[in-house]
């Protein structure tokens, strides 16, 4: 194949497919991340407990990720990369400005309103990165998936940072929900620009099963193959779900007066933005996906003995380290790049929609184990045992992986 000239692959970085599914994924982050962001004023604000409906209703967004991530996977297969991106932001726009108005409903049950809210919301923000990227990853060669799919990620992380910016500048965290929701109805309408898959145009007519997701559980080595691509995810959550989410639950153990969740996950974002553009430049030189997660993996679990276990004992120390270690998680990215090329054309979209969500769906196990090891032991030593389970099993599918690097997307199962 012909190597293309710098001008080439700038236009193809920064193509239409590139820069519309970067913004809707910005969006997706901010709303994704505005409940962890307002968990504490808006429950304090609605008369609610942040730590038991915290949990509660933090559970039911992750279950509607879950859900969500099977529908939209198997749509975006038997309907198109672009149905999804189109439907999956409607929904979660249209419930983000519905929490927006959660002050002037009824008292009576609002815990299981503000629950029912995000659990639509889940459902509709599971579309959005699996269907971008599996455009991306279809869209541009494959010398560039890595480069291209990690600017999507890099820069839609941001959309944590912002988050974070528009409740403190908002004037309140119900305006924050508002102006997500509104942030994500005008993308639809530059979302009209972008083409559909040639990959899956040319896929579409074939009689060949789309969207099967039973097809994962059916054959050993594709179920082996859709388990490790889940596991290599599990870190990045774990930081995210415990270490920052949580934040709070960590001050009094290690001496700090007070720890702020929102602070505390959008420091993690900008590591994390950071991380993902560099993990498409780190695979990229090493020609290898999985090494580039491994030795990410390596620098992350580093950071998280330092935090736990050295001297973290103010405020700005606990916050750098999630800078820490949301770089050694950038390659959320490479890791949704991966699982779309572990896979065929006709289950891609699935694949893609579902591995991520699947990881985002196991964050109520986290920590839910996270709680029951609180029961007999710090939450200091809780955290390390949930993260001594979910690293290990990431290091392991990480080595074991099938490499993807240069793979021909065009072939289906």
């Amino acid at each position: 194949m012909q190597e293309l000239s710098t001008s080439s692959k700038l236009k193809y970085i920064f193509s239409i497919p590139v820069i519309i599914s970067a913004l809707g994924y910005f969006v997706d982050i901010y709303d994704l991340l505005l409940f962890g962001i307002v968990r504490i004023p808006s429950l304090k604000a609605l008369g609610l407990n942040p730590d038991v409906d915290g949990t509660f209703i933090l559970n039911a967004q992750m279950i509607g990720l879950l859900l969500g991530g099977i529908f939209w996977g198997i749509f975006g297969d038997k309907k198109g990369r672009l149905s999804v991106l189109f439907g999956s932001i409607l929904v979660y726009s249209l419930a983000n400005i519905a929490c927006g108005f959660l002050p002037y409903f009824p008292k009576e049950h609002l815990v299981y309103q503000y629950a029912g809210l995000r659990f639509i919301a889940g459902i509709g923000l599971a579309g959005e990165l699996g269907a971008g990227i599996t455009l991306v990853s279809e869209s541009l060669p494959k010398n560039l998936r890595a480069i291209g799919t990690s600017v999507v990620a890099g820069f839609g992380l941001m959309g944590a940072v912002v988050a974070q910016l528009t409740v403190e500048l908002a004037g309140g965290w119900n305006i924050s929900y508002i102006i997500g929701g509104v942030l994500g109805i005008l993308l639809l309408f530059l979302r009209i620009s972008v083409s559909e898959s040639g990959i899956y145009k040319t896929m579409e007519h074939k009689s060949v099963s789309k969207g099967n997701f039973l097809s994962f559980f059916t054959n050993k080595d594709r179920l082996v193959r859709y388990l490790k691509c889940i596991a290599i995810g599990l870190p990045t959550w774990f930081c995210i779900g415990i270490l920052a989410v949580l934040a709070n639950q960590f001050a009094p153990e290690l001496g700090i007066k007070d720890l702020n969740p929102g602070k505390a996950i959008m420091w993690a974002y900008v590591g994390i933005s950071a991380g993902d553009l560099a993990s498409g430049f780190i695979s990229h030189f090493l020609k290898s996906r999985k090494m580039a997660i491994f030795y990410m993996l390596i620098f992350t679990i580093i950071g998280v003995v330092l935090m736990l276990f050295g001297n973290t004992d103010t405020e700005t120390k606990y916050y750098i380290f999630c800078v820490w270690l949301g770089l050694g998680t950038g390659y959320w990215a490479m890791f949704v790049t991966l699982a779309a090329e572990q896979f065929g054309t006709n289950i891609r979209n699935t694949a893609t929609t579902t591995v991520p969500n699947m990881v985002r769906g196991l964050v109520p196990v986290m920590i839910f184990a996270f709680d029951l090891f609180k029961k007999d032991f710090s939450v200091i030593t809780s955290a390390a045992i949930v993260g001594i389970i979910v690293f290990g099993l990431a290091f392991y599918s990480s080595l074991t992986v099938s490499e993807t690097h240069d793979k021909d997307l065009e072939f289906t199962e």
